[in-house]
């Protein structure tokens, strides 16, 4: 399956995606079938080709969420936003009150005429 998705280039600290079409199967930073655009994050810029992105829709590639809310947030497109991330699960706590103080179970004393003597050896 293709898709159109981003590719980091650029420098630590300095990130830059390039808009690409590629197999769903390669490596991102891999090779591409088509760029179709740029993106600059630091200055919130996209130049992307949007008759190629469609020629390639209808060809049957897939744009990843993040293209996807980037083309809707750059009004490219008016389909709507994608989620591009899935919420952290909370952990179960399999319905567990914790413990008060009232419910802390309390050490039975044992009478001292009842205890082991300690032997010495």
């Amino acid at each position: 399956m293709l898709k159109i998705r981003l590719s980091r280039i650029g420098k630590r600290g300095q990130a830059y995606f390039r808009v690409v079409v590629v197999e769903h199967t390669k490596k991102p930073k891999g090779e591409y079938l088509e760029l179709l655009g740029t993106y600059n994050p630091h200055e919130k810029v996209l130049k992307v080709k949007k008759e190629r992105i469609d020629y390639w829709i209808s060809k049957g590639a897939q744009p990843s969420p993040t293209v996807n809310n980037l083309l809707v947030n750059h009004k490219i497109w008016d389909k709507p936003k994608v989620q591009s991330w899935k919420p952290k699960k909370k952990p179960t706590t399999n319905n567990q009150q914790p413990m008060t103080k009232t419910e802390v179970p309390k050490e039975e004393s044992i009478p001292a005429e009842a205890q082991p003597e300690p032997t010495v050896s």
